[in-house]
């Protein structure tokens, strides 16, 4: 078995605090920052977010509303 990784699995990998990222909201591409990454079961954006090492998430804060957002790696893309 072998680890590849593509291109886009690099990417959400590393993002870090501060780094610009887009996601897909309500049929449109919202645009905002990196707040931090989340690495175990905690309370953020308003709601309880699963995450572990293995799996993170990402708490994002809004350019447009101001408003956090939680998302996985998957969904955010670097500007």
């Amino acid at each position: 078995m072998t680890d590849k990784k593509t291109q886009s699995d690099k990417s959400q990998a590393d993002l870090d605090k501060g780094d610009e990222v887009t996601w897909k909201s309500h049929d449109s591409t919202a645009e905002g920052t990196v707040e931090r990454e989340i690495t175990e079961r905690t309370k953020a954006a308003g709601r309880t977010v699963d995450a572990s090492p293995d799996d993170p998430q990402y708490e994002v804060r809004s350019e447009k509303s101001g408003k956090s957002a939680v998302h996985k790696p998957s969904a955010l893309h670097k500007k």
